[in-house]
């Protein structure tokens, strides 16, 4: 019964487990927010691109 009290206290490790779970929330959370902001990013060159390509046909 000591052994499973003893294990039971032990909280070696449980600081790092816990530093690696909000690591894996925080590069979750950024991943996520960098590809919606990646897609933004991409729709906004291609219109740039096309107005460019639009003007450049139209002065010429």
């Amino acid at each position: 019964m000591k052994f499973f009290n003893k294990l039971r206290r032990n909280e070696e490790g449980a600081t790092a487990i816990e530093y690696g779970l909000i690591a894996a929330l925080i590069a979750v959370a950024a991943i996520t927010a960098l590809d919606s902001l990646g897609d933004e990013v991409s729709t906004t060159f291609n219109n740039v691109d096309t107005t460019m390509a639009a003007a450049n046909t139209a002065g010429a």
